[in-house]
């Protein structure tokens, strides 16, 4: 890892852009600008729009972009590639590791064959999903290729038949949708920082589902951390973290989202849901908290990553 001298570092941090999670990428970009000034970096904010992005970044020749995009374009691979084509470093995955990561059936197939354990799904024509029930009852439906819950359906017996809003919201989901196995109990997420997996968080929603309200409302959920969980689960979430981020070949900082059914009892079942080469770095972002936990500054963390970023990942 290259050691940078905050003072002689332009970092230029990518936020914004034109996702569905674009309010949450301002976010996140507004607080890693803030912490690399701490840090000594001189900082540019670029506020990324599909028609300039590449000039932009041409012109400007930053030593280091520092990616807080979400969702798609900035999390799938695309933003990645613009930046190997510029041979600009930039902080976390790589283009093939973005692009796996984001498209949630191709991820499932690779943890499945690191010996990880995921929910059984299938993808589905949208008009079949919003007509029939495409499973056994309850099931999740979900957008192959978005974040932060958006476009998340919940169907249960208590539902008025099948989930019929996702037609309305096709430009999320395109032609076809996932529908995944409901596991009940508790959420839990662990990331991963280089080549170690940090503490175990259990998250509790204040407004039902864990949804993108619950995520990024002040208020919207507790973070239980370290999880108090049994001590065999806990470890099990931070070896199948990193062997998520390894199997897809994930760089600099990852999250890994987990259900942890502990219904009948403390030997449950833990399923890992997907993994994040773009985690939240909101003011109430997980990724801070945890490597806060594991004793690193917000600082600290943003430098780590400005000093991990390079091209060819």
């Amino acid at each position: 890892m290259i050691k940078r001298n905050p003072k002689d570092t332009h970092v230029a941090v990518l936020m914004g852009g034109w996702s569905a999670e674009r309010e949450v990428s301002l976010s996140s970009g507004e607080g890693c600008a803030a912490a690399l000034r701490r840090a000594g970096f001189n900082v540019t904010p670029i506020d990324a729009q599909r028609e300039t992005i590449f000039s932009v970044l041409q012109d400007l020749r930053p030593d280091v972009a520092f990616n807080a995009l979400h969702g798609k374009w900035g999390e799938d691979g695309c933003a990645s590639a613009l930046l190997e084509t510029l041979q600009i470093p930039y902080t976390h995955s790589g283009v093939l590791a973005s692009s796996l990561a984001m498209n949630k059936e191709k991820s499932k197939h690779l943890f499945h064959e690191a010996g990880i354990p995921v929910a059984e799904s299938l993808l589905v024509e949208i008009e079949v999903a919003a007509t029939q029930h495409p499973m056994a009852l309850p099931y999740v439906l979900k957008p192959v290729d978005e974040g932060s819950s958006v476009g998340v359906h919940i169907v249960t017996e208590q539902s008025n038949g099948p989930a019929a809003i996702i037609l309305e919201q096709r430009n999320l989901f395109g032609s076809h949708v996932m529908a995944e196995r409901f596991i009940p109990g508790r959420e839990l997420t662990c990331a991963v920082m280089g080549d170690v997996a940090l503490g175990v968080i259990d998250i509790i929603s204040k407004v039902g589902f864990y949804d993108y309200r619950a995520k990024y409302s002040p208020g919207g959920s507790q973070h239980i951390l370290p999880a108090d969980i049994p001590k065999d689960v806990y470890r099990k979430c931070q070896q199948y973290s990193l062997q998520a981020h390894r199997a897809l070949g994930c760089r600099g900082v990852s999250r890994a989202d987990f259900r942890y059914d502990d219904t009948q009892g403390p030997a449950g079942e833990l399923i890992l849901l997907e993994i994040n080469t773009q985690p939240g770095m909101t003011g109430t972002s997980l990724v801070p908290e945890l490597a806060a936990h594991s004793g690193h500054s917000y600082e600290e963390l943003v430098t780590w990553m400005v000093n991990d970023a390079s091209i060819n990942r």
